[in-house]
């Protein structure tokens, strides 16, 4: 059976959506000892290297909320001095629908008949350079993974309920 790049990318996000569960707010927020970033951050970085890699090689416009490049690129962090704290964070159930709604609407919108045509590469911190747009879909699914497995961390990090059997068994 034959899958489409899109439908690993949903199969992909249908796990990062399931993140969500059990989330509060306050929680998204916390950042765990010895890290720099926090679930909210994980979860909007997500989304804008998605958006970043679907549409920038082909000049197809971005869906970038207001703050989302200054917030979520890559290298920032909340306990940045240049975070910017006076724009307010995308909700979790902002984020929620941005990234639930975000493959569906590229996929409207991307031209399938250039998916393996030369473009300008985009360079990753890891080295690679992306030199089609299917190369750079295929990357999102190795980063989404990877992002999605540090939230899955921080989760069980700042879980109370860990928290409390941490504090009981100590």
């Amino acid at each position: 059976m034959k899958t489409t790049i899109f439908e690993e990318l949903i199969n992909i996000r249908a796990e990062t959506l399931k993140a969500f569960d059990g989330l509060t707010e306050e929680l998204a927020d916390r950042i765990p000892s010895g890290f720099r970033n926090n679930i909210r951050w994980q979860l909007g970085h997500i989304y804008f290297v998605m958006e970043y890699l679907a549409t920038s090689q082909l000049k197809i416009p971005p869906l970038m909320p207001e703050g989302f490049t200054d917030r979520f690129v890559s290298g920032k962090s909340p306990l940045d001095d240049t975070y910017p704290a006076s724009l307010p964070n995308p909700t979790l159930p902002e984020l929620k629908t941005l990234l639930t709604e975000q493959l569906d609407r590229i996929r409207e919108q991307y031209p399938m008949e250039r998916l393996n045509e030369s473009v300008a590469a985009i360079h990753t911190s890891t080295g690679l350079a992306l030199v089609s747009p299917e190369q750079a879909l295929r990357y999102n699914l190795y980063h989404e993974g990877l992002h999605f497995g540090a939230l899955s961390i921080y989760k069980r990090l700042l879980s109370p309920l860990l928290q409390k059997r941490e504090v009981t068994t100590q």
